[in-house]
């Protein structure tokens, strides 16, 4: 698996075909802008193809035109990529309609509003009579539709909350609105001296961006399941007496004899047939090390199978495979950690009811001291707007909004709206191992010829071992050898024919020598060892030195790589854990009062790292494991990963800090306007000046280190 590069955070990526012919791919191994020129300017020259686009962000490729997905598979292969072809339909490839919603109601409030206070200056220059009220019918003019517009939003949501006799934020700033709107215009009307047009836009435009930063960390959240179920296999070879038959695998039943091709996902659960096969099983697993398998052994759904063609008997199909016992897993893990409340909507529960009441009261007092209806109206419509939750909407989303800019510029990126509220809340850390705290290296022996290395390239990369494609990677500035006659012998290697002379890529004893790992030998040369050693990260040992809190670690992996990374880091190491082992792991430190930071990513890590309190990834993890994350780390070192929990707890502290501020405001304004003296204009801009406090106060966060 080739590292994430520096490159990664600053390379904007590059836009998808669109269109429902758009085949998709995921491509779990690019990193860079380079590797997008490559795959383009190579598939683009494929007989079929139309257009072909690579989405960094989401290490995704979509190609459209009459092109079959074998033929992308194979000359992604030939370039040394990684692929898995995706069921487009089964993705989330909506447009942020709601995002680019948002911003055109801020847009247009934020027009209206400055026009209206243009129009508000001649009235407060003293214009009278039928001038002041020429004035103010145009700010009606302006305010109105603008407001039924731009506070859409909020109106609808309060709606649905009223409907079901629920209150919730959107509420009291619904009622401000509407009533410093419908005031406004009752007193242009009666030709009133005071018109609040300009109050009901700036609450209006204020709150939107409020919403606005809110909805910009709540949208790159995307759902795990979804790509599991996208992963998964769509067609099947089906053997029908002497004859394969291609048929959609949710046609296929239990007892059928299935094909796996060579390269192939398996489509379902079921029993070798075939004498022997050689599968990977890294994705589900987590072991970093291919499985010999022999006739009569079970085979999993989503498995590889990276030696000969094989034969099984489906014994479980469609739901009951255990890809999608896995997804079932992971949507229930997510819907957990959906019900988290944000520390915003808890404060929502306390204060809107607070607000309403406050209100009434003030009406009900003035009221029934003065008998003037509309003047009591008048001080609880300032009371309402100037309690309006402005500062306390951006509160949070002001601070979260600075602390994901701080990350992503420290090479992390924020997902989920609520996730450094959570990593703030952390206590415990479970790391996994393979492509986590290690990553697969091959050490290129410094005697190999450049014609030994353009060979064993040539061999490799027609290959889905782990260790093939890891040299692949490391010989990727070589320009591969024309080898012909490639075959892959299972459990073995692959051996192919140059310049007359049969060369090998593969184990040892295979290879006549005294060694057993990974090595190459042409015709009758000395066998070259090429070692395999298992590197921790970049950064792995400096992050759990300098992390505050209890670390252990869940692998897939044999006992004994487990116990090796157990020596280097010196904490805790659980092998041989499969997916629901590291669930149940998760369940229970959770039930012990544990808040678990799930550190992972495999496929056999997204049912834990959906289910855990906070989740992170590295950007070379599987895509199901990058939606299932709240971090996705960019950058190849973690030595960074303490900055995020320091960050997380910063924006904690900060956002309670505005909170207080917020409620500072109130004890100093309420009772101000309790006592009538704050017009709702003067209550608008008292709300606006709290506010602006907020968002300077948010700024503190670019000073953590």
């Amino acid at each position: 698996m080739t590292a994430a590069c520096p490159a990664c955070v600053a390379v904007a990526p590059s836009s998808e075909p669109s269109g429902a012919d758009a085949a998709q791919f995921s491509l779990p191994t690019i990193h860079c802008a380079a590797c997008i020129g490559k795959i383009e300017r190579e598939l683009a020259g494929v007989i079929g193809v139309q257009s072909v686009r690579v989405n960094l962000s989401l290490k995704r490729l979509a190609v459209t035109g009459t092109v079959a997905p074998e033929r992308v598979l194979s000359a992604l292969e030939n370039l040394g990529f990684e692929a898995y072809p995706l069921d487009a339909a089964a993705l989330s490839r909506t447009r942020d309609d709601q995002g680019r919603a948002l911003l055109t109601r801020l847009a247009v409030a934020g027009f209206a509003m400055m026009n209206v206070m243009l129009l508000s200056v001649a009235v407060w220059s003293g214009a009278t009579d039928a001038t002041r009220d020429m004035f103010h019918l145009i700010s009606a003019l302006i305010a109105l539709p603008v407001v039924a517009y731009s506070a859409q939003p909020f109106f609808t949501n309060a709606w649905s909350a009223l409907r079901v006799n629920r209150l919730n934020m959107d509420v009291p700033i619904s009622l401000a609105i509407i009533l410093a709107a419908g005031m406004s215009l009752y007193e242009t009307l009666q030709s009133g001296a005071h018109a609040y047009f300009d109050a009901a836009l700036s609450l209006t435009f204020f709150l939107l961006i409020g919403r606005y930063m809110d909805h910009r960390t709540r949208s790159a959240a995307r759902s795990a399941a979804r790509e599991l179920t996208a992963l998964e296999v769509h067609t099947a070879e089906r053997l029908v007496g002497t004859r394969t038959q291609t048929v959609a695998v949710s046609d296929l039943a239990v007892g059928d004899t299935v094909v796996v091709p060579t390269g192939a996902r398996v489509p379902a659960d079921g029993t070798l047939l075939s004498s022997e096969a050689l599968m990977d099983r890294s994705l589900l697993t987590g072991e970093s090390a291919a499985v010999h398998l022999k006739a009569g052994d079970s085979v999993q759904a989503g498995e590889i199978n990276i030696a000969a063609p094989m034969h099984l008997r489906a014994s479980a199909v469609g739901q009951d495979t255990s890809l999608r016992r896995m997804t079932a897993l992971v949507e229930t893990a997510e819907n957990a950690r959906n019900s988290y409340t944000a520390l915003a909507d808890r404060a929502a529960r306390i204060y809107a009811p607070a607000v309403h009441l406050l209100a009434l009261v003030a009406f009900a007092g003035w009221a029934v001291a003065t008998g003037d209806i509309r003047h009591a109206l008048n001080i609880a419509i300032a009371v309402l707007i100037i309690t309006c939750p402005c500062a306390l909407g951006l509160a949070v989303p002001a601070v979260s909004t600075a602390a994901i800019s701080r990350l992503f510029s420290e090479g992390f990126l924020v997902k989920h709206g609520t996730a450094l509220e959570r990593l703030a809340e952390v206590t415990h850390i479970v790391f996994d191992k393979t492509g986590t705290l290690t990553r697969p290296a091959i050490r290129v022996p410094d005697t190999m010829t450049d014609a030994e290395k353009a060979v064993a390239k040539s061999l490799a990369q027609v290959s889905h071992h782990p260790l093939s494609r890891a040299l692949t990677a490391a010989l990727s500035s070589t320009t591969p050898a024309q080898v012909t006659q490639i075959r892959e012998v299972a459990g073995q290697g692959i051996e192919g024919t140059w310049h007359d002379q049969t060369a090998r890529l593969g184990r040892g004893p295979w290879l006549d020598a005294d060694f057993t790992g990974l090595g190459v030998r042409i015709g009758s040369n000395a066998p070259i060892q090429i070692e395999t050693p298992e590197t921790l990260r970049e950064g792995a040992r400096e992050a759990i030195d300098a992390l505050d809190l209890p670390c252990e670690v869940l692998t897939g992996d044999a006992p004994a790589p487990a116990a090796r990374l157990a020596d280097q880091l010196g904490i805790p190491v659980t092998a041989e854990a499969r997916p629901e082992d590291k669930l149940h792991r998760l369940e229970t430190l959770a039930a012990s009062g544990e808040r678990v930071l799930m550190i992972g990513d495999g496929l056999n890590d997204t049912a834990a790292l959906a289910a855990a309190h906070a989740a992170l990834a590295p950007a070379t993890a599987l895509e199901a494991s990058r939606s299932a994350a709240d971090v996705v780390v960019l950058k190849e070192s973690f030595a960074d990963l303490p900055l995020v929990l320091r960050v997380a707890r910063a924006t904690r502290t900060l956002s309670q800090q505005n909170f207080t501020i917020a409620a500072v405001y109130n004890l100093i304004a309420v009772p101000i306007a309790l006592a009538g003296y704050a017009t709702p204009l003067a209550a608008a801009l008292a709300m606006s000046v709290s506010s602006l406090t907020v968002l300077v106060n948010s700024q503190r966060m670019r000073l953590i280190k």
